[in-house]
């Protein structure tokens, strides 16, 4: 019983929701049999849905038919039309979340009706709702258009002579169409960069030249969307990013948190990808926007931040050592980290501060005491050991080290630049360690090596510790 649809989606349930369904189960528009009900109650009390063992079918079905022999049956026919009950109830939920988009609906089914004055009631409310709200996002665009269509569709039912909104149709369609498709072409460029998959644009080249030509950028998703594209197709451009910095604080108020969340995510993805090329600037860059994110509460993901973007707030911050900042946020926000990866993150993040600050007495057991679940974290963690074991002269355990690295890359799955970028280190490494410093050809073919790297993220050191010994 605990595999089934019913107890999947019951599990996702805030206790709010819960109320709110029996409510729905107790009304008889929307479920008339007793034992649903009971089923729903049997399953919500007692933290049924917490423990796998409390979900023998025989034991729920006694608690919903007392004194009846066990039916498999008819369990699984209760089972279903409780499930059918909440999957209506959650479609209800779901329309009912935009107070725009459910005016709409009721305008639609008044136009149906031929009731002329309650559909322009309806419609012109909806309007004045959409206008007042604070956000301008895709749904907001969305819902534009679909005001606009369907005042054409009334208008369009009267007498041949009334004015038509042709025109606001079309623009709405086509604000509502570019911004989506930009929305869609900064996804698909973003995990095309990552793992290296090749997807076909269609029409974005003429959305580009239309979005440029026609001035659309004062229009808050476009300017944002557009360049977010723009910045990460063409790296290289900083105009673009600092564009996108400027519309991003100009406007991140208008975009509910989770759209804005993305955003965010979109521009810390192009910093790190400039920071990986060994542009210095953006270190600063993705920190600041780490920053005001956290501050915002931006960052955070139904009330958890992740531990991806934990471990990368502290990595800049300790690359900026900014060591007092970075002590803080991890005393303060560890407790929005999952609880079942909070101990192993909190424990990095601290070996990775105790390591940026010299304290190596204090880093190196915490590295030594964990292996970690996630396969970039270990690496980082093996190459602080590799930086540490090298500038304490321990070259036995460096190069154990560096072959175990390498084996486990070969284990392991690592995707898109953070392959390329750890075999770099490992083979640069290794000739760092082996290397003649009394060779000077050696030492300036080394270093042109190491230079021309990409991507190197560990560049900086490396070249410091040829230089250290040339």
């Amino acid at each position: 019983m605990e595999k089934s649809r019913l107890i999947q989606i019951l599990r996702t349930f805030s206790k709010k929701e819960v109320r709110d369904l029996r409510k729905w189960l107790q009304s008889p528009s929307h479920n008339q049999r007793d034992d649903v009900l009971a089923l729903c109650e049997s399953l919500v009390e007692n933290d049924r849905l917490e423990k796998d063992d409390a979900l023998d079918k025989e034991e729920v079905f006694s608690s919903v038919y007392p004194g009846m022999p066990y039916d498999d049956a008819q369990m699984r026919q209760v089972m279903h039309f409780l499930l059918k009950a909440v999957e209506e109830f959650l479609i209800y939920e779901e329309w009912n979340e935009d107070p725009v988009k459910a005016r709409i609906t009721l305008a639609r089914v008044y136009r149906r009706r031929q009731l002329g004055k309650l559909f322009q009631r309806t419609i012109d409310s909806a309007k004045e709702f959409q206008e007042k709200q604070p956000l301008r996002n895709l749904s907001f665009l969305e819902n534009t258009y679909l005001l606009e269509q369907e005042q054409y569709n009334y208008l369009s039912g009267l007498k041949r002579t009334v004015p038509l909104n042709l025109q606001e149709v079309s623009d709405a369609l086509d604000i509502n169409f570019i911004s989506t498709k930009l929305r869609q072409a900064c996804l698909m460029l973003a995990h095309q960069t990552v793992f290296k998959v090749e997807y076909k644009i269609g029409l974005l080249g003429k959305v580009l030249d239309f979005v440029e030509q026609e001035g659309h950028l004062d229009i808050p998703a476009i300017a944002i969307y557009y360049y977010s594209y723009k910045a990460l197709k063409e790296r290289d451009s900083e105009p673009h990013f600092q564009q996108l910095k400027q519309v991003l604080h100009q406007y991140e108020d208008m975009f509910p948190e989770s759209e804005i969340r993305d955003i965010y995510l979109l521009a810390i993805n192009y910093c790190i990808g400039r920071m990986n090329a060994g542009v210095k600037q953006y270190v600063r860059e993705t920190f600041d926007l780490y920053k005001r994110g956290l501050e915002k509460k931006i960052l955070l993901q139904d009330g958890y931040v992740s531990r991806f973007t934990f471990r990368n707030v502290v990595t800049n911050g300790t690359l900026l050592e900014e060591f007092e900042w970075t002590e803080h946020f991890i005393n303060d926000f560890q407790q929005y980290l999952e609880e079942q990866y909070r101990e192993s993150i909190v424990h990095y993040s601290m070996a990775k501060l105790y390591f940026e600050k010299k304290d190596y007495d204090r880093a190196m057991p915490l590295l030594h005491q964990v292996e970690y679940d996630d396969i970039l974290m270990t690496l980082n963690a093996r190459t602080m050991l590799m930086k540490m074991y090298y500038e304490l002269d321990e070259f036995n355990a460096l190069d154990s080290l560096l072959e175990s690295m390498r084996m486990y890359m070969r284990r392991k799955k690592v995707i898109g630049y953070h392959k390329a970028n750890f075999r770099n280190i490992i083979h640069l490494t290794k000739k760092l360690a082996n290397i003649n410093p009394y060779e000077s050809k050696q030492t300036q073919q080394l270093q042109a090596e190491i230079e021309s790297a990409n991507p190197l993220t560990e560049k900086k050191w490396l070249l410091a510790q040829l230089e250290s010994i040339s």
